[in-house]
């Protein structure tokens, strides 16, 4: 079976692949593994010059870079241009502080000299989605190579392109040979590369589905595991928020990526005094979307990235109007050459419904009516995920009780939800565990090892564990 790219906006093939051979993801494997132990011994100094040298390869070719991910996954253009911008900034963060975060912690003890040390772990595998094809990627690699960690890639099977092209950022970088590789394969080998010897801990980014499954192939074989999966995320307005800039940023929260974000708001929950309100100005702002070729500047939505799934998403509203709930716009697959989807509001969504239960991952829109606080969080909590949510008010105690009662890793005040190099990144419940970013993130693929030096003396009977 070949890898290939196929332009979502034609839906036409622009190159194919030959996944690797057993033998050649062997070699790679022996490469990592000989990278590992030279990439180990050099100085944060040492990473942090290649590492910024990376930065400034993406920043002089974004430009290229973002034609690649817009050929292949159907970004637009600006938005793509904009993802390898920021993977160099991640990457210059990085560089300037991973040798801080990962410096050795004293510890107070009496009788000798104590402290903790954060140690790489090894060969690193990332299962990476299509979605942010740059983006999700960097910020994997970045901090575990700055920890002295190498990494080999399971990039999705239609953004090979991109895959390939990050890897020879990170070479011409001068990051030691194989200390970052691309490994063409289908999904039917992450299981056995989870299970080699030569993989020390696995990362993913994807499904629910994919996550469970990695999850017990690395549990299986007593492997660290950091899963960033799926959201449904809420986005709450509540009657003391600026409506309009609420309505504008609600926009942006969904169709960004033309819908294709695990952390876009999906399900809007908004207060019943400012609902009518907030939902004809929603409506009529995603109606009024330009939609059209992604390479071209002036598009704000383009197609979704596989006719697979397109068709998956028009099933979900089906489905969801089928049970009850009410078409305000949109809803429909366009009819034009690629795989283009109508930007859709739903409204009156019965519970049970796709819409309701589901991420909908593509530019469709939930929105719920909630009599007032305690409503609002009900609806915001009432999914298996947790990954992101944005809450609108300008009341402080609404504020606290937000914050104190709202199920997600993120929660982002009068804005929408971004991921942040700055941040720790990440969900609870069916969105995954583990963080990225941050720098508890640098922090999940190194061996936490506590050190003891005892002081000279006498030997005394002591209690143990």
């Amino acid at each position: 079976m070949s890898i290939s790219s196929i332009n979502p906006a034609t839906g036409k093939t622009v190159r194919t692949f030959e996944p690797f051979s057993t033998a050649r993801v062997n070699e790679s494997l022996d490469r990592s593994v000989a990278a590992f132990r030279r990439h180990r011994r050099t100085s944060f100094a040492e990473r942090a010059s290649y590492m910024r040298k990376a930065a400034e390869i993406l920043d002089a070719e974004c430009h290229e870079l973002g034609r690649l991910m817009t050929l292949e996954m159907g970004k637009p253009i600006t938005a793509a241009v904009a993802e390898a911008e920021k993977c160099a900034t991640a990457c210059r963060y990085y560089a300037d502080n991973a040798e801080r975060f990962l410096a050795d912690q004293p510890v107070q003890m009496e009788g000798g000299k104590s402290w903790v040390a954060f140690q790489p772990l090894g060969v690193v595998l990332a299962i990476m989605p299509w979605n942010f094809p740059f983006w999700q990627v960097f910020r994997f690699a970045v901090p575990a190579l700055m920890a002295g960690n190498v990494g080999v890639l399971k990039h999705a099977s239609n953004v090979p392109q991109c895959a390939l092209a990050i890897e020879d950022i990170f070479r011409r970088a001068g990051f030691t040979d194989g200390a970052f590789q691309t490994l063409l394969v289908g999904s039917e080998a992450v299981e056995d590369l989870i299970a080699d010897p030569r993989i020390a801990a696995v990362t993913l980014t994807g499904s629910e589905g994919a996550g469970r499954s990695v999850a017990t192939a690395a549990g299986k074989n007593l492997k660290k595991a950091v899963l960033e999966l799926g959201g449904s995320d809420p986005f709450v307005v509540m009657p003391s928020a600026d409506l309009e800039s609420a309505v504008a940023t609600a926009l942006t929260a969904r169709m960004i990526n033309n819908g294709q974000s695990c952390i876009a708001a999906k399900r809007f929950i908004i207060h019943e005094k400012i609902y009518d309100d907030f939902l004809k100005n929603f409506v009529a702002r995603v109606s009024a979307m330009r939609i059209g070729d992604p390479m071209d500047e002036k598009t704000e939505l383009g197609p979704l990235a596989t006719g697979a799934i397109r068709d998956g998403l028009d099933e979900q509203v089906k489905k969801s109007v089928a049970a009850g709930a009410r078409l305000a716009t949109g809803g429909k697959k366009l009819d034009r050459e690629g795989f283009y989807y109508a930007p859709t509001v739903l409204t009156d969504i019965p519970p049970g419904s796709p819409a309701a239960r589901d991420e909908l991952f593509g530019p469709v829109a939930s929105v719920f009516k909630a009599k007032d606080i305690t409503d609002a969080i009900r609806f915001a909590n009432g999914t298996t995920f947790g990954l992101g949510a944005s809450a609108w008010t300008r009341d402080q105690r609404e504020r606290d009780q937000f914050i104190a009662e709202i199920e997600s890793g993120l929660l982002f005040f009068n804005g929408m939800v971004v991921s942040d190099a700055r941040l720790p990144f990440g969900g609870v419940k069916n969105s995954g565990f583990g963080r990225e970013l941050g720098e508890f993130g640098i922090r999940e693929f190194v061996n936490i090892k506590s050190i003891r030096v005892m002081a000279n003396q006498k030997a005394k009977g002591a209690a143990t564990e």
